[in-house]
């Protein structure tokens, strides 16, 4: 048996790292197979060699995710734990470091995981990101970040966001409205990152002078998109056709970010998908990037994780059969 005590300096990273009903701790506990005992400002941890080792870096960790005044939630304590079984936490000290942009709520927006991390800093280098993974890993949420940041710091003078309007199994052609508000479910999500970014009055007065524009894709064809920052999402379900036309709109001074999960097309039976096709076809270019999150790069619920796994290991124990 070994031992291994922690100071903890003030009552708020106590508090903090603690939890409602002590639910971290006992996750730690739990996790690595340790006690922890916690005596006025001394933490105690109890238990084999490596894993009180392993809890001792986990809550060092932590606390310096606390004293960097950010919150402790499930998804960092989960996140950090699973690093640590992995060997990979000398990598933390990376995430959380930088301020993507501010929210219209004054909230700071950073990358929460390494994936994420990865995926910043290819926007920031290429020219064309290719960013491909599983729902919730904050594909198109960074993306329009990034885009909103280039555009306060006057890079580009507008932000194009996109996506092809098909259906995921319900049809939708027969809602009323008029075109713009029949493809207005499509793009919903795309509305929802740049209000959270820059408030509904900006975002609409942004809009009415061109230099936001939320279209469907179909609008794209024909043009050339000089000194913009453009975002294609869903592209997971684009034909190769419309990919090629996509990627080819591309002006002086751009960027583009195609974002998309492989597991999700919703295209007709016997369509290939545009983004399988492209990763292929630009792997080896110079100035175009593709990122590929993982489930452990999902910061939404811990079920959203587990069933992402679920499904993959049903579609292998398929392919097997």
């Amino acid at each position: 048996m070994a031992e291994q005590i922690i100071n903890i300096e003030r009552m708020e990273q106590a508090v903090s790292l603690f939890g409602s009903f002590d639910e971290n701790v006992k996750l730690i506990e739990k996790e690595f197979s340790v006690n922890i005992i916690v005596r006025g400002s001394e933490m105690k941890v109890c238990g084999e060699d490596e894993q009180v080792d392993k809890a001792k870096r986990t809550i060092s960790h932590l606390l310096r995710i606390i004293n960097r005044g950010e919150n402790l939630t499930e998804h960092n304590l989960r996140y950090v734990i699973s690093l640590v079984k992995d060997g990979n936490d000398d990598k933390l000290s990376s995430i959380g470091s930088d301020c993507i942009c501010i929210s219209a709520k004054g909230k700071p927006i950073k990358a929460k995981t390494l994936g994420q991390k990865k995926y910043i800093e290819a926007i920031k280098e290429n020219t064309v990101v290719i960013g491909v993974g599983p729902a919730g890993t904050g594909k198109t949420y960074l993306a329009v970040a990034m885009a909103v940041s280039a555009f306060r710091a006057k890079e580009i003078s507008r932000i194009i966001l996109t996506r092809p309007a098909v259906e995921a199994g319900e049809k939708l052609g027969f809602l009323p409205g008029d075109l713009q508000q029949k493809v207005d479910p499509y793009l919903r999500p795309l509305y929802d990152a740049l209000f959270d970014m820059l408030g509904a009055e900006n975002f609409q007065k942004y809009q009415e002078r061109g230099c936001i524009e939320v279209a469907p894709l179909a609008y794209m064809r024909g043009r050339t998109l000089d000194d913009s920052f453009i975002i294609l999402d869903e592209a997971q379900n684009t034909t190769p056709e419309q990919m090629k036309m996509f990627l080819t709109r591309l002006g002086f001074g751009s960027k583009i970010v195609v974002t998309g999960d492989i597991t999700q097309i919703d295209l007709p039976d016997g369509k290939k998908s545009g983004l399988v096709e492209v990763i292929k076809i630009l792997k080896n270019l110079d100035d175009i990037k593709t990122v590929k999150f993982s489930e452990k790069d999902v910061v939404r619920h811990k079920l959203v994780q587990d069933i992402i796994k679920a499904y993959e290991k049903y579609e292998e124990a398929k392919k097997k059969k």
